[in-house]
């Protein structure tokens, strides 16, 4: 019988680790890809502004598409000169993860 309880117990805690622990990576992954999406809308940005691409639209409305694309929201871009600055949101579990992402020339 106690051995019973004994195994009981350390399924339970194994379970309650397994859950964490997925949640844990679930957040991982979503940072990553949230890190990812700012840094791919930033460049698509910032080869808009430089005219490495050639688009009609404003490049924040060209870093929001990329955004959306990954699955993020964009949150903030600013462009100066030839640097695109952004900022994408990623939801997770009722909670938001945020990455920020710089691109443009070397220097600038």
């Amino acid at each position: 019988m106690a051995g019973t309880a004994l195994a009981a117990g350390v399924l339970t805690v194994a379970a309650t680790l397994s859950v964490g622990l997925a949640g844990v990576g679930g957040a991982a992954v979503t940072a990553q890809r949230a890190a990812g999406a700012a840094d791919a809308a930033a460049v698509a940005a910032a080869d808009a502004a430089s005219g490495a691409i050639v688009t009609d639209e404003d490049p924040c409305v060209l870093a929001a598409r990329v955004a959306s694309a990954s699955g993020t929201a964009l949150t903030a871009c600013t462009v100066e000169g030839l640097t695109a600055t952004v900022q994408v949101a990623a939801p997770f579990a009722g909670l938001v993860a945020a990455s920020r992402a710089r691109a443009g020339p070397p220097g600038g």
